[in-house]
């Protein structure tokens, strides 16, 4: 049975428990909630007990990223950065290379990947309502969007008055693979992490099996699948509206924005799945097919990726 890929969605209490259990086909799963949605880890050992510590570190790792990087927590490095009120703020390692990983994504997609683009959330709510904003409302946010306007010389990042970052378009990759370096350094080879939709696989299943990863059909979010993935060792991550879009007078406004307009990418897949050897960079070319809208499956080829998009 395929583990099916669950898209983000929100949590609306915040816990730090994990739940165990053991699956039909004789692998444990642990279930906890991070990063925005629901995370699993699975592994294919017999010792409860082992398995319990094991996806115990997977979800502190989880855990740990998500209070220094998620915008809400006031506690957190993106919070210092967004209120600094355009005061230079010097970062520590793991920040700095996040921000560089973000400022070569800025890079290499044109413009089209932007961390200082969360701030348009402030005109626009995804919540399948046909309630788009007033165009005025977009346009007076776009002078605070755009990496090039951030003084960024590492380890020191400076944002001019009135803008913010949002790690959210990384964060939750970069938190799989952290959690499967944990993993490894622990001695694991049998296991799949998936939290919210994004995966890493740190090997086959004890009987050399691949993990099998179910792609959830958007137009049935969480009730069927439409592609199965087999996966031995490395990424896979997703990228679609299926929960995050308007609708209006029969047209579907996602999620993806383009920073330049502040308005979602036109033409763009309901859904892309992409493979690569992390999920950082699965998640990235995913999200790079996204921004490319009618061009995503001539991007995905031209880069060899192996991929899967439904339209």
């Amino acid at each position: 049975m395929p583990v099916r890929v669950k898209q983000e969605a929100s949590c609306t209490q915040k816990t730090r428990a994990v739940t165990l259990r053991t699956a039909s086909e004789g692998h444990v799963v642990g279930e906890f909630l991070a990063l925005g949605g629901p995370c699993e880890v699975l592994l294919d050992i017999p010792d409860l007990e082992a398995a319990r510590y094991l996806i115990g570190l997977a979800a502190g790792e989880a855990w740990r990223i998500e209070s220094r990087f998620s915008r809400y927590n006031t506690s957190g490095v993106v919070h210092q950065i967004n209120n600094a009120k355009g005061q230079p703020v010097t970062l520590d390692e793991e920040s700095s290379a996040l921000l560089d990983f973000a400022d070569t994504c800025h890079r290499l997609s044109d413009g089209a990947f932007d961390i200082t683009s969360g701030i348009l959330r402030r005109a626009w709510t995804f919540d399948g309502s046909d309630r788009l904003p007033d165009p005025a409302a977009v346009s007076a946010l776009l002078p605070h969007v755009g990496w090039h306007r951030v003084n960024w010389s590492r380890p020191q990042l400076r944002l001019p008055p009135g803008m913010q970052i949002d790690l959210g378009g990384i964060g939750k990759e970069y938190a799989v693979d952290q959690a499967a370096r944990q993993l490894s350094a622990a001695g694991v080879n049998n296991a799949l992490i998936n939290f919210g939709g994004d995966a890493f696989s740190l090997g086959p299943r004890a009987n050399s099996e691949p993990w099998v990863i179910g792609i959830d059909d958007p137009n049935a979010t969480g009730r069927a699948c439409v592609r199965s993935f087999p996966l031995r060792h490395g990424g896979l991550a997703t990228s679609g509206d299926a929960r995050r879009f308007l609708k209006k007078n029969g047209k579907r406004y996602g999620h993806i924005l383009n920073p330049k307009t502040g308005w979602p990418i036109q033409g763009a897949p309901r859904s892309v799945s992409v493979k690569a050897d992390s999920c950082v960079d699965a998640g990235m070319l995913a999200t790079f097919a996204m921004l490319k809208g009618s061009d995503a499956e001539d991007f995905l080829q031209a880069e060899g990726a192996e991929h899967f998009i439904i339209w």
